[in-house]
C-alpha cells in the first residue's frame, strides 16, 4: 500500500488503495515484492543493529575511556548516522527491486507507449531475482543503487529518531533502581521509536519510492531534487505525505518486534557466556 500511494496514481486514500488493489489483484497483490525484503531483512537488522552497539561503544571508550559507561546523546546520534549509511548499502538493492515489481502493474497514462513488453498490463519482471538480473544487465550497478541519495536523506536522520527515541522512552518508563528495562518497555518504547522514525521520514520516502518506480516504463526525473521539484509542482506540499498513516502504523509492530528479539537475544547470549564462563 505505502510503494502504491507514493509512486502511484489514482489510488486516493488508504482504504481506497487497498480496495483498489484487493479487486484488481486480489490477496496475492498485497505481497508482492516480498521475497526479497524477507530474505534480506534478517541479515541488514542485525548489521544496522551490530553497526550502531559497535559505533557507539567505539565513541564511549574513545571519550571516557571505559565502553561501559553510559553513551551521551552525540555518541548515539553518530552511531544511528553511521548505522544509517551502512544500512543503505544493504537496503538500496532490496527496496528498488520491492518497488519495480509492486508498480510494474501501475496503469501507464502516456499514449507513446507501444511496446507490449513493457505496456500496461504486461509484467516486466518475473520475479525478485529476474527483475534484479534485468536491472543490473540494462543499468548496471548504478541503476542498481537507484535512489541511493533520497535514501541516505531518509534513512541517516531516520535511524537517529529511531535509536535515540527508543533510548529515551526506555530510561523513562524504566522503574527506578531497575538495571534493564522489562520486555513491555522495550516493546513499547520500540514500537513508539519505529512510529516516530517512519513518520517523520515519511517526505523522503516519497521520494525515494518515486525515484526507484521511475523506470519500469519511461525515465522520469533525473535525480532526486529534481523528483522533489517535479512532485511539488505537480501535486503540491501534501504529495510528500502520501503513505504516512500507512508508515505510522506499520512501523510500531514492526519495530515492537525489532528492538525486543534484539534486546532478549542480549540478554540470552551474556547469561550463555556468563554460564560458560563463571
Amino acid at each position: 500500500l505505502q510503494t502504491r500511494l507514493q509512486a502511484g496514481k489514482g489510488y486516493g486514500n488508504t482504504l481506497k488503495c487497498f480496495l483498489t488493489v484487493y479487486r484488481n489483484e486480489s490477496v496475492t497483490g498485497f505481497f508482492k515484492g516480498m521475497s526479497f525484503p524477507m530474505a534480506t531483512m534478517g541479515i541488514n537488522s542485525s548489521v544496522v543493529f551490530g553497526v550502531f552497539s559497535s559505533t557507539q561503544r567505539f565513541l564511549t571508550r574513545l571519550r571516557h575511556g571505559d565502553a561501559a559507561v553510559a553513551p551521551s546523546l552525540a555518541d548515539m546520534t553518530v552511531a544511528s548516522a553511521v548505522a544509517g549509511v551502512v544500512s543503505v548499502g544493504i537496503s538500496t538493492p532490496v527496496d528498488l527491486v520491492k518497488t519495480r515489481l509492486q508498480m510494474q502493474t501501475q496503469p501507464y497514462i502516456k499514449a507513446n507507449v507501444t511496446l507490449k513488453p513493457t505496456a500496461p498490463g504486461f509484467s516486466v519482471y518475473r520475479g525478485s531475482i529476474h527483475c534484479f538480473r534485468t536491472i543490473l544487465q540494462k543499468e548496471g550497478i548504478a541503476g542498481i543503487y537507484r535512489g541511493t541519495v533520497a535514501m541516505l536523506l531518509r534513512d541517516v536522520p531516520g535511524y537517529c529518531v529511531y535509536f535515540i527515541p527508543y533510548a529515551m522512552f526506555c530510561d523513562w518508563i524504566t522503574p527506578e533502581g531497575r538495571i534493564s528495562p522489562s520486555p513491555f518497555s522495550v516493546w513499547l518504547a520500540g514500537g513508539v521509536a519505529g512510529a516516530i522514525s517512519w513518520g517523520l521520514c515519511t517526505p523522503m520516502d516519497v521520494v525515494k519510492s518515486r525515484i526507484q518506480a521511475d523506470g519500469v516504463y519511461l525515465n522520469q526525473y533525473k535525480g532526486t531534487l529534481d523528483c522533489i521539484l517535479q512532485s511539488y509542482q505537480n501535486e503540491g506540499l501534501k504529495v510528500f505525505f502520501r503513505g504516512l498513516t500507512v508508515n505510522t502504523v506499520r512501523g510500531f509492530p514492526t519495530s515492537a518486534a525489532m528492538f525486543l528479539g534484539y534486546e532478549l537475544s542480549l540478554k540470552a547470549m551474556k547469561r550463555d557466556q556468563t554460564e560458560t564462563n563463571p
